[in-house]
């Protein structure tokens, strides 16, 4: 079932690199005023304590662990944080409408519990359900190089619905700084989400 443009969308990080593309998708939908389901794996967590050098505590949660610098007053939308383990949470059902899924960045374990259909956490559970009910479900690896089994898996997540959005940044939009290849790609995934934004210069413009 295709859920409504102004549905809720979920947000899902997990242990792969590329903390700082999931945090300012956040920033961006939420000052944007989308409400967002935020999980984040127990690896995920570890790597925003060495991305980002910022301790988020998956137990007692709050929005300034992750964004310290977006104030109460900029958020438009709801955020809902669920616990990596928490089956009861409304996007493990099916029947609970959303827009569309993001998993960024996406681990290679992630990859394969959806891949396989292994649903052993709430992040893998809730990408099933994506697929299931034929929603958008994006996912965004950063590893390299791909093994055989890496590409096998991406293949067999692609073939059930899945979009694969591997963080590779653009160069040809006018690059001045780290910052402008972290909007590139999500630039890419507000396009995958059909949200429109002023991230990136598009080519031809």
């Amino acid at each position: 079932m295709s859920a409504a443009v102004d549905a809720p969308l979920v947000l899902a990080m997990t242990g792969a690199s590329g903390a700082p593309y999931a945090t300012r998708l956040l920033e961006v939908l939420l000052r944007d005023g989308y409400e967002v389901h935020l999980l984040i794996s127990p690896s995920g967590q570890a790597v925003i304590r060495q991305e980002l050098n910022r301790e988020v505590d998956l137990n007692t949660f709050a929005l300034p662990q992750l964004l310290p610098d977006i104030a109460a007053s900029e958020l438009k939308g709801k955020l809902h944080f669920h616990q990596h383990g928490d089956y009861f949470a409304p996007v493990a059902s099916g029947s609970f409408l959303t827009r569309g899924m993001v998993v960024c960045p996406c681990s290679g374990s992630t990859l394969s519990g959806i891949a396989h259909g292994s649903s052993q956490n709430l992040i893998q559970r809730a990408a099933d359900v994506h697929l299931k009910e034929k929603r958008k479900l994006i996912l965004v690896p950063r590893e390299t190089p791909l093994s055989l089994v890496y590409l096998d898996n991406m293949k067999k997540v692609a073939e059930a619905g899945a979009v694969i959005l591997p963080a590779m940044p653009g160069w040809y939009h006018g690059v001045r700084s780290l910052d402008d290849l972290i909007d590139f790609i999500v630039a890419r995934i507000l396009d995958q989400l059909g949200i429109e934004h002023q991230l990136m210069k598009r080519w031809g413009d």
